[in-house]
């Protein structure tokens, strides 16, 4: 066996989804660990009250790869994972989310890509799991409420692939965090709130800091999707607290497009265009076209409270 030249620290942050999160666990036990790459396992529960812990531990037990486990109090997904970066020390940090399993050629993904020096953060595909049926009036623009995104080739991310780097399935060097720091915690899920876009606050300081990093479609992690998330109200309130947590960004650093009534003008476009759909299409909201324009309105009430009245200190103590 080849001298172990990577250590590479998967954290899973948890809250009340012990069964599907030793399914997520199950996974990265399961896949295979090339030689020349140490895994550690490190899950931090966020506070869970459904027995996550015992879950865990239990899982440690029997385990054929080291799993620590850890309490972080402070509500959100952000803290929960700052907590397990500095919980570690391997010199990559894998993000996996506790309603997802990883393929079996997760690890070796990994350790191809960080071969290259030069390449230091990856992300990868989200397919969901086996049986579920996406919506016809779902549009491809709001896929990503599902914790879906399609296969996309190869590429540089900001080059070759336009999309954000999303935390549920990605690698980066610990490296990264020490120059740009960690996940804002003033974004990211709470049990009090939908608020997100931390994955796009950090994905912002990653490009910003001229750190290159890879679109890898071997990454592929599978979704968990319920059956709340196929329904039209999941994703009204998906896209109102998106709209919220932009907004909140938007307080401190403005977008670099151009603005009009304090809303970017794109955003307050594609509003007015779903207005003028009214009475016909908006309201019935049979296609998907007629939902896209729906969800747009959302979008912008969410930024609009978010940029005007929400308070941070009620989501996050």
């Amino acid at each position: 066996m080849e001298e172990v030249r990577v250590k590479l620290d998967v954290v899973v942050p948890s809250y009340n989804r012990s069964a599907l999160l030793e399914k997520t666990l199950t996974s990265l036990v399961e896949a295979s660990v090339p030689d020349g790459m140490e895994v550690t396992l490190y899950v931090v529960d966020n506070n869970s009250t459904d027995g996550t812990r015992e879950v865990v531990e239990a899982f440690a037990s029997q385990s054929s790869l080291p799993v620590r486990y850890w309490l972080e109090t402070r509500q959100s997904s952000s803290y929960a994972r700052n907590t397990g970066i500095q919980a570690g020390s391997g010199e990559l940090i894998g993000f996996i989310d506790d309603d997802e399993q990883v393929c079996s050629g997760w690890y070796q993904a990994v350790l191809k890509e960080f071969r290259d020096e030069a390449v230091f953060f990856i992300g990868g595909p989200y397919y969901a799991e086996a049986g579920v049926r996406l919506p016809a009036w779902l549009p491809p623009s709001y896929r990503a409420a599902t914790g879906i995104q399609d296969a996309k080739p190869r590429a540089v991310f900001g080059a070759g692939h336009a999309g954000n780097l999303n935390s549920g399935n990605a690698v980066l060097r610990r490296s990264v965090f020490e120059a740009i720091g960690l996940y804002s915690e003033k974004l990211g899920r709470s049990g009090k709130g939908l608020l997100s876009e931390e994955d796009a606050d950090l994905y912002r300081r990653i490009q910003e800091a001229g750190f290159r990093g890879i679109f890898v479609p071997e990454l592929v992690i599978y979704h968990h999707v319920p059956a709340e998330r196929l329904t039209k109200r999941y994703h009204r309130r998906w896209c109102f607290w998106r709209g919220v947590s932009l907004g909140v960004v938007d307080r401190e650093r403005r977008e670099q497009t151009a603005y009009r009534l304090g809303v970017p003008q794109y955003r307050l476009g594609r509003a007015l265009r779903a207005l003028a759909g009214v009475p016909g299409a908006l309201l019935r909201g049979r296609t998907a076209a007629a939902f896209d324009q729906e969800l747009s309105l959302w979008d912008l009430a969410g930024f609009l409270y978010g940029k005007h009245a929400v308070r941070i200190d009620r989501y996050y103590k």
